[in-house]
């Protein structure tokens, strides 16, 4: 089968299999536990934490490892509004956002906080006069993801940062798709938070991080918590962390040069599918996009059917964010953009990676031609 569903999960790199093998072997002891074989641990678990921090230009005290993007997302919006020091309940974001956090904003307007969800642009983009014109005297955090899982479209976090920034504002930024495609200096943007997944850049699932600003007096959520600094609780996992490390820096290392591949690739599928391109919808710029994340819609089919007639032909695609497959549910994202529900529903999501060749990109065209074909 041929793989087109990078934005959902990656597969480990050799390098990180063979960091999380010999880190398990070598590195077993628990970081907190005084005797060598801890100790020996600890320092392999602080000099993660520290490159890390270099990949974002950051202090590595204001790193912490967690479980993955979804506990980093709910650690970084609790964190930030327990550690505010403005009065107010008004949070900023837009229905664009991961359902990790949606879900828990829905939990905070239950608690009193009330939510603006700001509209975006028909390719996905939310403009600085839009979030200027909603900010309120009460408005104490913003949370805007960097890039959208499903479409790819890229938000100016470095201007909504500044201009939050002169209102005394908190944001947080959900960086689980940008964190190796585009570069992130959280010391000049001056974010409050940002979340990190392993799993989306070639790394073991199970393990992320979650950077605070260290200009923040972040109070810990867990009081007596011993672990990374009081932010969680739980055994730190750090042979997946070192794992997740190695496979972070081989993909910043190759950034540019894989970025500007997809951008070939992409243009190699839209050429193949010129043809048809009448009966296509390509709901991913070429502008204001990440390239490897190719957001489509076949003109009066459903996503779900296009993408088990892909699986049928040995293609694995996806009708978007796998956090909220099953719902039966048109695309949020594609409603926010404007589409109808029954033009969301016909949503699906290819996205490629380091694995991906310009032969399986046009071996996919012909399948979707065929499937054109089939059903007109």
């Amino acid at each position: 089968m041929i793989y087109l569903d990078y934005a959902a999960t990656t597969p480990m790199s050799e390098e990180a299999l063979e960091t999380f093998v010999t880190a398990s072997k070598n590195y077993y002891g628990n970081e907190r536990s005084l005797h060598d074989i801890g100790s020996k641990a600890s320092l392999l678990l602080e000099a993660c934490r520290k490159q890390l921090a270099n990949f974002i230009n950051a202090s590595p005290a204001s790193i912490y490892f967690t479980s993955g993007g979804t506990e980093s997302n709910l650690l970084a919006i609790q964190t930030l509004l327990k550690s505010t020091k403005k009065d107010g309940k008004h949070i900023l974001t837009t229905s664009l956002e991961h359902s990790s956090i949606g879900n828990y904003l829905q939990v905070l307007e239950e608690k009193g906080y009330e939510v603006t969800y700001l509209p975006v642009t028909n390719k996905g983009i939310i403009s600085l006069e839009t979030i200027e014109n909603a900010i309120r005297k009460d408005t104490v955090l913003g949370i805007f993801q960097h890039v959208n899982s499903e479409i790819g479209a890229v938000q100016p976090i470095n201007e909504i940062a500044n201009l939050f920034k002169s209102h005394n504002i908190l944001l947080h930024c959900d960086c689980v798709q940008s964190f190796g495609k585009i570069e992130i200096d959280v010391f000049k943007s001056e974010l409050s938070s940002i979340s990190i997944s392993s799993h989306k850049l070639y790394g073991p699932k199970g393990v992320g991080a979650l950077y605070l600003n260290p200009r923040l007096s972040c109070q810990p959520l867990y009081p007596g918590t011993s672990h990374e600094s009081g932010i969680r609780p739980g055994t730190v996992n750090v042979p997946a962390i070192a794992s997740f490390v190695t496979a972070a820096g081989h993909i910043i290392s190759n950034r540019n040069e894989d970025q500007d591949r997809y951008h070939s690739l992409k243009k190699i599928l839209k050429a193949h599918l010129h043809d048809v391109q009448h009966l296509l919808s390509f709901e991913s710029s070429d502008e204001d996009c990440i390239p490897n994340i190719i957001g489509m819609r076949i003109i009066g089919l459903e996503g779900q059917f296009v993408m088990l007639e892909c699986n049928r032909h040995q293609f694995a695609i996806s009708t978007g964010s796998a956090c909220a497959i099953g719902m039966q549910k048109p695309s949020e994202t594609m409603l926010a953009i404007g589409r109808n529900e029954h033009e969301a529903k016909q949503f699906f999501r290819i996205s490629i990676g380091k694995h991906t060749t310009e032969n399986d990109l046009i071996q996919l065209s012909n399948v979707l031609k065929l499937i054109i074909k089939q059903n007109y």
